[in-house]
């Protein structure tokens, strides 16, 4: 067994950005980094490369040593870390970490592991299929941290971004989530279909016309249809290309969260940047669903939680 040692490096690197922390003992920040090196910028082999490139000081610091959640974990990434299936808690995930085996040359003495991330399976009535299964990678680690900073242990855990994930927590555990694709068919709709034409994607967010494109997903017609009203506002010139852009976004997010069969009262807790996490903040509100807003904290929160699971679980000497 290896017990946590008194500096923790905690990464988080993902698709397009790698960002990190050095953390004491307590869990404080000490430092922080970030870089434009997220996974799609490596090239096979070369992940030892680029860690010892940009935190090889920190990972030499005496005791350290460094947890990576994200997509490092996966089959583009560093070393391919198998996913931990639901339920799981921090215990669960920290036996399951991937060590790295071979360290960084010029790093002869780091303890580098890598955290799975989750998978669930969904029932089918598709014949022939009998579950559908769904993952996430770095997402867990910021609901641990969330546990952690809030004292919850039970609930609904909602990360919007690219891929949003909706998780149900219970006793301290992920017992299953969904994804939705919602973070990438607004880009590919405000800037790759026909509605690119008349919607500016990069306007600042117009919190009014937002709100109008969520109370349009509430009227039933569904996301296929009310998406072209995008176009339609525009050719009949009562909507500007500024103003459409968060018409879309509302249209897209109330769509997500109008399919989640919330009970009013529920409280739901959002973790992800601000700028985000306050527009599901305003659906919710608009469905009778209250919230509460955790940020990047929680990564670091989570990282740092798991490290002191290590005593618990297994993990080389």
């Amino acid at each position: 067994m290896s017990q946590p040692t008194s500096t923790l490096l905690a990464v988080d690197w993902g698709t397009s950005s790698l960002r990190a922390a050095r953390l004491d003992a307590q869990g404080h920040v000490l430092e922080e980094k970030s870089v434009p090196r997220g996974i799609q910028t490596v090239a096979p082999g070369e992940f030892a490369t680029v860690f010892e490139a940009n935190f090889g000081d920190w990972a030499r610091a005496s005791g350290s040593f460094c947890l990576i959640s994200g997509m490092a974990g996966s089959k583009q990434g560093w070393i391919e870390a198998p996913y931990c299936p639901c339920p799981a808690g921090f215990d669960e995930v920290a036996a399951r970490l991937m060590w790295i085996a071979d360290a960084p040359q010029g790093l002869p003495n780091a303890r580098i592991a890598i955290v799975p991330g989750l998978s669930c399976e969904h029932p089918s009535a598709i014949a022939g299929l009998t579950n559908i299964p769904d993952v996430m990678r770095g997402e867990e680690v910021q609901i641990l941290g969330t546990m952690q900073l809030s004292g919850l242990r039970d609930g609904v855990f909602v990360l919007p971004g690219t891929h949003n994930k909706w998780a149900q927590v219970s006793d301290g555990r992920v017992t299953g989530f969904s994804t939705f694709m919602t973070g990438e068919f607004y880009a590919l709709l405000s800037r790759l279909s026909i509605l690119a034409k008349t919607v500016d994607a990069d306007a600042p967010f117009d919190e009014a016309a937002f709100i109008q494109g969520v109370n349009q997903s509430r009227e039933g017609a569904g996301l296929l249809h009310n998406a072209f009203s995008a176009r339609t506002l525009s050719l009949f010139s009562r909507m500007s290309a500024s103003a459409l852009a968060s018409y879309l976004s509302g249209l897209i997010i109330g769509e997500e969260v109008g399919a989640q069969r919330l009970i009013k009262g529920t409280i739901v807790n959002l973790i992800g940047a601000p700028a985000l996490t306050q527009r599901y903040a305003q659906v919710l509100a608009l469905h009778g669903v209250q919230s509460r807003l955790f940020g990047a904290e929680a990564t670091w929160a989570g990282l740092f939680a798991l490290s002191r699971s290590l005593g618990r679980s297994t993990a080389p000497v």
